[in-house]
């Protein structure tokens, strides 16, 4: 059976980043964005529209305008969220059968499930989230600290919701991983590192 590593991550924690370094250290598959793309490919709805409703819950309350002629003729509003949850778990499954990996998010612990997967939990202190969401030179760098506050907990609130939606558990639990690091001012990297010796 292929080794695989599920991270879940609190937003702005370096939780993607940490997923990626561990995928590099082990010199194995890294699956975050590339399932997004394989869902477009896939359903033929744009990857704009898909990104609205990654990781969210009431996805069916999200305008379909968004979405291209043909994915408005085979997803029906009322049915958007699990259409899409579905083939996302297949593509995370194919994936996780084809080679050693680490898949990043989207209930992967749970989907995989059978698969025994490590089960990586990322969090880290609100003042380092907020520092690091600042520092990355992206439109979080417009907002003031309060603001960028209520974004991250706007995003991890919508991300626990959509856990508990489609895994009926509680994202964030300690008792759904293998193990939770706190990145709070830690050197990624080494943490990664780290995080392997564990394996």
């Amino acid at each position: 059976m292929n080794r695989i590593i599920t991270v879940a991550r609190e937003f702005g924690s370096g939780g993607r980043e940490l997923g990626r370094r561990i995928a590099q250290e082990l010199n194995i598959a890294y699956y975050d964005h590339e399932i997004v793309l394989e869902l477009s490919r896939r359903t033929q709805m744009t990857e704009q529209y898909i990104r609205q409703i990654d990781e969210k819950a009431d996805m069916s309350l999200l305008p379909i305008t968004t979405a291209n002629t043909f994915s408005m003729q085979f997803y029906p509003a009322q049915d958007i969220g699990l259409t899409v949850f579905k083939e996302q778990s297949r593509i995370i499954r194919e994936m996780a059968e084809k080679s050693d990996c680490v898949i990043v998010g989207r209930c992967g612990d749970y989907i995989l499930r059978d698969m025994k997967p490590f089960r990586l939990f990322v969090y880290a202190d609100m003042a380092f989230k907020i520092r690091r969401c600042r520092g990355k030179g992206s439109d979080l760098d417009e907002l003031s600290e309060k603001e960028v506050r209520q974004k991250i907990l706007s995003i991890d609130k919508k991300r626990a919701r959509y856990y508990r939606l489609h895994a009926d558990q509680e994202w964030g639990d300690m008792s759904n991983y293998d193990l939770c690091v706190n990145t709070t001012d830690r050197d990624l990297k080494k943490l990664a590192g780290a995080v392997i010796s564990f394996l």
